[in-house]
């Protein structure tokens, strides 16, 4: 992961022992990071997912996703 995508997640996902029990969440939610990909397993949509947690901003949850993709896609291709 480089700087630039480490800084992206900071902005996007926080973790603290006293939430949650240390579960990331997306920044200034109580919404797991997990639950994003759980919608997305289940066959849900992205809007299925934001209607459910409307704490999560759509930017929120597409940079998630392409940061996501972006390391798989890093990691598939080494």
């Amino acid at each position: 992961m480089t700087a630039e995508q480490r800084a992206l997640l900071n902005d996007i996902v926080w973790v603290d022992a006293e939430r949650l029990s240390g579960t990331p969440c997306f920044k200034g939610t109580r919404v797991p990071v997990q639950a994003l990909i759980d919608h997305i397993e289940g066959n849900s949509t992205l809007e299925d997912f934001l209607a459910g947690f409307p704490s999560v901003s759509r930017t929120q949850a597409i940079q998630f996703i392409e940061l996501a993709k972006d390391n798989l896609l890093a990691c598939v291709s080494s």
